[in-house]
C-alpha cells in the first residue's frame, strides 16, 4: 500500500470524505474531519474506522450530572456482584444503599440530548451501566424492576439511537475509550491513537483484566481501518475490471489477508492482560443480557408502556468490522446463498446487527448492495490463478480468525464454566441441574454450535481451482 493518506488518494466527492457533524459539540478546534459519509449514514472514519476519530465525551453536561454521579458512586464503591461467592453483609448493604439512591433520583428531561449524537451515546453508556449495576447487585431471588429514573430516559434515548436499552459492544468498546498520552497532530488534524495509547473510561469491576478485554476489541477496530480502505480500493478496481485492475485486486486481497492475521494476533494477545477466571467470575456477569440472566428473571422497565424485547448482552458479534469482512468477501452469513449458514444462524447474525449503531448497520447494508461483488468477480473472470489464490488467502484468514475466536471462547467461558459445573455437581442435586444448562455467551448465543457453524461455512467458501 502507498504511504499516501486516504484523503490524498480519494476524489473530493467520495463518500469517505463527507464530513461528520455534531450539532452540539462540533468538531474539535484544529481538527480536520475526514470522516465518512458518515455523519448521517455510515459513521466510518478514514483514520479510526468504526471507532470515533476523537475520544468520546467522558461526561455529560451539568443538567445530567446526577446520572454521572450515580455511575461514579457505583464504580468508586466497587459494588459487588450478587452472585459473588462469600458476599459480605457490608457489601450487600453498600449495594442496597446505592440502589436506593438510584430509586430516589428524579426523572431527568432528555429532549436537549437529542440534538447531539455524541451526547446521546454517552447517555446510553451511562444509563445502561447504571442499569446493569442495579440488576446484578440485586439478590437472585429479587425480581428485576428497573426504576423510572433510569428506565424512562434510557428507553427514550435508545429509541433515538435505534439501539436496545442494554449494554452493547459500542458502549463497552467503541464509545468507552480515551488516550493515555496526547496524540500527535499534523496538517490533517490529530493522528489516530496508537494501539498502546488507549485506556477505558468506565468499567464494572475496575480491574486491568476488564480494561484489557475491552481494549483488545478496540485495537482490532483500529487495526481494521486499513482493511476498510482495501475494501474501498478493491471496489473501485472492480468497476474497471481490466488486467491492471486484476493485478491490483490480487495485491489488495493478499494485503487484506495479512491484516486479518494481525487481527487474529491482537485477539489472542488478550490472554496477556485478562485472566480467564477473573473474566468469567468477576467481569462477564456484569454485562449479561436478560436472556442470560442466571435466575431467568424478566426485566421490567418501570414507567415504560411498551416493554423492550431485544435485551441480549454485548458480544464481539456486534462488531461491524467482522461483518464487513463477511459481506465484502461474499461470506455474508446474513443473506448469502452459496457458502452460507443455517437459517437459525443467519437469524442470530441478523440479531447482532440490531445491537450495532444504526450508521454501521447502514454501512453494512450499503456494502451488501455493491453491484460487483468481489467473489462474483473472482468466479466469473477468466481463469486467473493468482487472483483466485489471493481471494482464497483472504477467506482462509477470516476462517483462522474465527478459529482464534473459538479458542478464546474456550479459554474464557467454556473452560471456567466446565470447572464451575464440576464444582457445583459436588454440591447437591440442585447444583447438578444448574450445571446442565446450555453454555451461552453474553450475547445469548449457544457458543460452540454457533461459532463452529460460522467458522466451518467460512472454510467452505474457499473456491477450488477446478470450479473456475
Amino acid at each position: 500500500m502507498s504511504n499516501q493518506q486516504p484523503a490524498d488518494i480519494l476524489p473530493p466527492d467520495h463518500f469517505l470524505l463527507q464530513p461528520r457533524q455534531d450539532f452540539l459539540l462540533g468538531v474539535q478546534e484544529g481538527h480536520v474531519d475526514t470522516s465518512t459519509l458518515a455523519a448521517h449514514d455510515f459513521d466510518v472514519d478514514t483514520r479510526t474506522g468504526f471507532m470515533p476519530p476523537d475520544p468520546p465525551p467522558s461526561r455529560l453536561p451539568a443538567r445530567w450530572e446526577l446520572w454521572e454521579t450515580a455511575l461514579d458512586a457505583a464504580m468508586q464503591a466497587k459494588l459487588q456482584l450478587a452472585v459473588k461467592v462469600g458476599l459480605t453483609a457490608e457489601e450487600k448493604n453498600s449495594s442496597e444503599s446505592w440502589r436506593e439512591h438510584v430509586r430516589q433520583l428524579p426523572v431527568l428531561p432528555m429532549s436537549e440530548l437529542t440534538h447531539s449524537e455524541l451526547l446521546l451515546r454517552r447517555a446510553h453508556h451511562v444509563l445502561t451501566f447504571i442499569m446493569h449495576f442495579y440488576i446484578y447487585t440485586l439478590p437472585l431471588s429479587s425480581s428485576v424492576f428497573i426504576p423510572e429514573p433510569i428506565s424512562v430516559p434510557l428507553v427514550a434515548i435508545s429509541s433515538h439511537l435505534q439501539l436496545p436499552p442494554v449494554v452493547t459492544y459500542s458502549d463497552n468498546v467503541l464509545y468507552n475509550w480515551k488516550t493515555i498520552r496526547p496524540r500527535v497532530q499534523n496538517e490533517l488534524g490529530f493522528e489516530p491513537p496508537a494501539l498502546d495509547n488507549l485506556r477505558s473510561q468506565d468499567m464494572f469491576s475496575g480491574t486491568i483484566d476488564e480494561q484489557e478485554f475491552y481494549l483488545a476489541s478496540a485495537r482490532i477496530e483500529l487495526r481494521g481501518v486499513e482493511a476498510l480502505e482495501l475494501m474501498r480500493a478493491t471496489m473501485d478496481e472492480l468497476f474497471v475490471g481490466d488486467e491492471i485492475a486484476i493485478r491490483r485486486i490480487t495485491t489488495y486481497l493478499h494485503k487484506l489477508a495479512s491484516i486479518v492475521h494481525d487481527l487474529e494476533t491482537i485477539l489472542l494477545n488478550v490472554r496477556k492482560g485478562c485472566d480467564p477466571n477473573t473474566f468469567y467470575h468477576s467481569i462477564r456477569p456484569w454485562f449479561r443480557g436478560a436472556d442470560s440472566d442466571p435466575a431467568h428473571r424478566k426485566w421490567v422497565f418501570e414507567g415504560v408502556e411498551k416493554q423492550p424485547t431485544h435485551l441480549s448482552g454485548p458480544s464481539a458479534g456486534q462488531s461491524a468490522l467482522i461483518h464487513a469482512l463477511d459481506v465484502f468477501l461474499g461470506l455474508d452469513n446474513c443473506n448469502v446463498v452459496e457458502g452460507g449458514v443455517t437459517p437459525d444462524q443467519r437469524t442470530l447474525l441478523r440479531r447482532m446487527q440490531i445491537y450495532m449503531p444504526r450508521h454501521h448497520r447502514n454501512f453494512l447494508r450499503h456494502l451488501s448492495t455493491n453491484p460487483r461483488p468481489v467473489r462474483t468477480f473472482v468466479t466469473q473472470t477468466k481463469p486467473d490463478g493468482e487472483l483466485l489464490d489471493a481471494y482464497n488467502s483472504a477467506v482462509q484468514s477470516v476462517k483462522e480468525f474465527r478459529d482464534a475466536h473459538i479458542k478464546i471462547v474456550a479459554i474464557y467461558i467454556i473452560g471456567p464454566a466446565a470447572r464451575e459445573r464440576m464444582e457445583l455437581e459436588h454440591a447437591g442435586p440442585e447444583a447438578q441441574e444448574a450445571g446442565k444448562q446450555v453454555l451461552k455467551g453474553t450475547g445469548g448465543t449457544d457458543l460452540v454450535r454457533f461459532l463452529k457453524g460460522v467458522r466451518d461455512k467460512t472454510a467452505e467458501a474457499v473456491i477450488e481451482h477446478t470450479l473456475q
